[in-house]
């Protein structure tokens, strides 16, 4: 049984309520009652919107997601630009993940480390080489060299 098109689009109108740690919101002499605010996952459009609008400009990017996600409290632009950064982070981090875009950070790094690891591990000892020679590699290189490595009959 396939998806309608309302049923592949209805993940788009769900909310979700999202506790923000106390620590990272600014006490003015007190601790605030309710952490809790109200996200939507971003779409396709919003995206597209995001990028366009803000380029390479990270912060600017982050603020235009959260703007674009954050159902209550509402916030204005320039509202969301005097969060405090933690908050911002936190939301930002929920938002990626509550929409689908991101890959927790440890995940990440792991994939990426492991990879690299391995094939500069695998270029010292076929080639020789010192860690900070293969460190010193661009992938592109380290792509070329595992593979004549492996067309000797090397372990890349």
């Amino acid at each position: 049984m396939t998806l309608t098109a309302e049923e592949l689009l209805a993940g788009s109108t769900l909310t979700h309520r999202v506790e923000i740690p106390a620590d990272l919101l600014g006490s003015n002499g007190h601790r605030p009652v309710d952490t809790e605010v109200v996200l939507r996952p971003l779409t396709v459009q919003a995206l597209q919107r995001i990028g366009k609008a803000a380029g390479d400009d990270e912060t600017l990017s982050a603020s235009l997601m959260i703007q674009g996600a954050l159902v209550e409290p509402a916030l204005r632009f320039e509202q969301v630009a005097q969060l405090p950064a933690g908050a911002a982070r936190f939301l930002v981090e929920r938002i990626n993940a509550i929409s689908g875009i991101t890959t927790a950070r440890d995940e990440l790094e792991e994939l990426v480390q492991a990879p690299l690891a391995r094939a500069c591990f695998v270029l010292a000892k076929t080639f020789g080489w010192t860690p900070e020679e293969v460190s010193g590699l661009t992938i592109g290189q380290i792509l070329l060299y595992l593979e004549m490595a492996r067309r000797d009959g090397g372990q890349a």
